[in-house]
């Protein structure tokens, strides 16, 4: 990925509390013919200080035909991103776009049924924790578990990560400020969190 230094997030706890936040990604792989995506939730672990990500799709999804003839994988996670006017500083200038992204290399090993329904309970048990009525796992009937039989499971071990955090760095304090005001003032949700994002990195 294509990162300016002015640009580059290179703190690994800030990434990784990013793919945390923004798990739902884009799984990207390809063989001789054509490049694959699909966009799924990833699952990041960290066990005997290495980097796993859990996931799973369909088994009549054709991407994972080729994750064992080809298991290098890429993920990309982004979160909240605005539009910048050039109408928002004191001086002629272009536009632009304010926005966070990460880029996770990796190998990827297709789990076993047993192994899949241990990533799976993971997975439920993980995101099922945020909702008012949650249901784990564990609770689910027999019956429905082995719906598991239909998803191809597998772990990405991590083995590199680029990331990049553009919040208009380069620009002054005035016009930072000025970008902020403009953006808390639009009624897109992303580009109010895009002001929050830009107030925290500056700690206004």
């Amino acid at each position: 990925m294509y990162i300016p230094k002015i640009y580059a997030l290179e703190n690994l706890e800030e990434i990784l509390e990013f793919i945390k936040k923004y798990s739902f990604c884009t799984l990207v792989n390809q063989n001789h013919e054509k490049i694959w995506a699909t966009h799924i939730p990833l699952l990041l672990e960290k066990t005997n200080e290495q980097l796993l990500l859990h996931g799973h799709i369909s088994k009549l999804n054709e991407q994972g035909k080729l994750f064992e003839s080809n298991p290098s994988v890429l993920a990309i996670f982004t979160g909240p991103h605005s539009y910048i006017s050039p109408s928002w500083y004191d001086h002629e200038n272009v536009p632009t776009w304010n926005y966070t992204a990460v880029h996770v290399y990796g190998t990827l090993t297709v789990l076993s049924y047993e192994e899949t329904l241990v990533s799976l309970q993971k997975m439920m048990n993980h995101y099922e924790s945020e909702a008012q009525s949650s249901i784990r796992f564990e609770n689910l009937s027999k019956k429905v578990q082995q719906e598991a039989k239909g998803v191809l499971a597998f772990t990405i071990a991590i083995e590199d990560i680029q990331a990049v955090k553009k919040l208009s760095q380069n620009r002054d304090d005035k016009n930072y400020n000025h970008i902020i005001t403009k953006l808390e003032q639009s009624q897109n949700n992303q580009a109010q969190e895009i002001a929050l994002e830009m107030k925290n990195n500056r700690k206004l």
